[in-house]
């Protein structure tokens, strides 16, 4: 069977897309077969970019590595068993689809509560979370207190992957591996970060999540969606000298795949 990465969380611009296309290329690029999904039904900011990746390299008579992406089925009233949700169906039948041609199957969620994410959730083998370096992002996972020192309990989200965690172990599958990454650091506010630091190793150890480097704020990923392309492509496009930025960016791709450890995967690139 593939296996489920599911990338998600509660909040919007915590950069689930960018993580998703750079995790799902990488893959690809190390000769693993992926499929996609986009579970944000209205903005599909993961599907908007494997089509602009399809339509860029069509442009330039380019072949790259990169994720097979399909849209949800749509289904008719007569396939559902009674009581069965359509969403649940859609998805279901989704995954069939790509477990046969896949390693890998990434599923993007959106940055709201649906029933289609809480699904997918408990269909996770992998759950990565991005978490903008901010307290705002924090609470999240758990409610803290003014200082930003003591837990004083688990918020919506954590909840969610709680529950998730119950299903799985009831159907006798084998547990989450969740990992929440600390994505878009900045360079200040230093005073901060290790106060977020430590709240996270604090709440890891709580409720059982694994920390994981991310993605600083850098322009490159805003210029590589309108052509759907990864850090990783850029040799192949014509860079032919990558500036320290875009150096320093790879490392920190290649320091998430290793975080992530994925299941026979070796990290080469």
């Amino acid at each position: 069977m593939a296996h489920i990465i599911v990338v998600g969380n509660e909040k919007g611009g915590a950069g689930k897309s960018t993580v998703s296309m750079h995790v799902a290329t990488a893959l690809c690029r190390m000769g693993h077969r992926v499929g996609a999904l986009d579970l944000d039904l209205r903005q599909k900011t993961m599907g908007r970019y494997c089509d602009n990746r399809s339509r860029y390299l069509a442009s330039e008579g380019l072949e790259l590595p990169g994720p097979t992406y399909i849209e949800l089925p749509q289904v008719d009233a007569s396939e559902l068993a009674p009581g069965e949700n359509a969403y649940d169906h859609r998805l279901s039948k989704a995954i069939a689809q790509l477990e046969t041609t896949s390693d890998f199957i990434l599923i993007d969620c959106p940055g709201s509560h649906t029933r289609l994410s809480q699904v997918a959730h408990s269909l996770a083998d992998t759950l990565v979370t991005p978490l903008n370096d901010s307290f705002i992002d924090f609470d999240l996972l758990a409610h803290i207190d003014g200082d930003g020192e003591k837990i004083l309990g688990p918020s919506v989200y954590s909840e969610m992957v709680w529950s998730a965690r119950q299903l799985r172990a009831q159907a006798g599958l084998k547990p989450i591996d969740w990992i929440v990454l600390r994505n878009r650091m900045g360079a200040q506010q230093m005073i901060n970060k290790m106060k977020m630091e430590k709240a996270l190793e604090r709440l890891s150890r709580r409720i059982g999540f694994r920390i994981a480097p991310g993605f600083n704020e850098r322009v490159i990923f805003r210029e590589l969606f309108p052509r759907g392309l990864t850090l990783l492509d850029l040799k192949d496009v014509g860079v032919k000298q990558l500036n320290i930025s875009n150096v320093a960016a790879r490392q920190e791709l290649r320091d998430l795949m290793t975080a992530i450890n994925l299941p026979g995967v070796t990290v080469k690139f």
